[in-house]
Formats: structure tokens, C-alpha cells, sequence
């Protein structure tokens, strides 16, 4: 291949977000009906690229996407690496989920995961310390996505 000849399909470059500037996408948008995957997917790739600011990939809650599907975080990222876009990821995922899942399970899981509220004294104790920080004064912020979306709020300059 000579400089002025475009890299074949699979030697594709990884586009990664740069999540020093900005947050990665939300964890309530979905792909393949799945929530946090893209979120994932956009802490993956910067984390690869050594652009993931305080953001970590395969933290607990991308956990609660990885044991669901029985997903591999180090495979995951291997895909990601091999600069595979989100339904290539997506196509990856399913052909290699521990457990094919209806599309009604999978809508009831990310609904679940969407209004997952602290539900002990440890983790609401861990959830009111992060909460604070964010912004003591959010009442409504009752959720552990809606602490997510306050943070990244608050992390890039909004003021809660």
C-alpha cells in the first residue's frame, strides 16, 4: 500500500471522543436497545486513546451492561481498538452475548437500570457523598442516572 492509497476496511482508525473536553454520551441513550452501552462504548474508545479525562471504562455501572450480556471488558475494547463503529460493536455484542435476549428483556432491563435508585444505607450513603459534590442544593436528583447527567453537567462548567 503506498501513502496515497486509503487503508482497507479493516485497518480503519478508531475515532475516540475526547472526554477531557467533553462527556461521554448519556447513559439513558440506548443502542441495540440497551442503555449505558454507548456510554461505554464512548469511555472505550477514549480510554484507548488516552483521552478519557476522569472517565473509566468498565466501571461499576458499565458492570451492571457487562454481566448482563456476559461480555468481556478486555475483548469489548479489542473490537473497539480495531476501530469498529457502534452497530459493527453492536453486531459483535450480539453474536457474542452469553445469552441471546428478546428485545422485551432487554427493554426491561434498561428501563430497571434507568430508575435504579440507591437501595441500601452503604450505597445511599456513597450516592448522597456524590451528590453533594455535584450540587447539594438538586433535591431531584434521586437516580443514579440522573446523578450521572448531573455530574457531567457540572464536570464540564454548568452550574447545577
Amino acid at each position: 500500500m503506498t501513502d496515497s492509497q486509503p487503508a482497507a476496511a479493516s485497518e480503519k482508525e478508531m475515532v475516540a471522543p475526547d472526554l477531557r473536553v467533553r462527556p461521554p454520551r448519556g447513559p439513558r441513550v440506548r443502542l441495540g436497545g440497551y442503555v449505558i452501552l454507548p456510554r461505554m462504548l464512548d469511555k472505550g474508545r477514549a480510554t484507548i486513546a488516552s483521552q478519557n479525562g476522569e472517565y473509566r471504562y468498565a466501571c461499576p455501572i458499565d458492570q451492571h451492561f457487562l454481566t448482563y450480556t456476559g461480555i468481556d471488558p478486555t475483548q469489548l475494547k479489542e473490537e473497539l481498538a480495531a476501530g469498529k463503529g457502534d452497530s459493527s460493536v453492536l453486531e459483535w455484542i450480539q453474536a457474542n452475548a452469553s445469552q441471546n435476549r428478546a428485545p422485551w428483556e432487554i427493554a426491561q432491563w434498561s428501563s430497571y437500570l434507568e430508575a435504579r435508585a440507591p437501595s441500601d444505607s452503604e450505597t445511599r450513603e456513597y450516592f448522597s457523598k456524590l451528590h453533594d459534590a455535584a450540587s447539594a442544593r438538586r433535591e431531584d436528583i434521586t437516580t443514579w442516572f440522573e446523578l450521572l447527567d448531573l455530574d457531567d453537567f457540572v464536570t464540564f462548567g454548568g452550574v447545577a
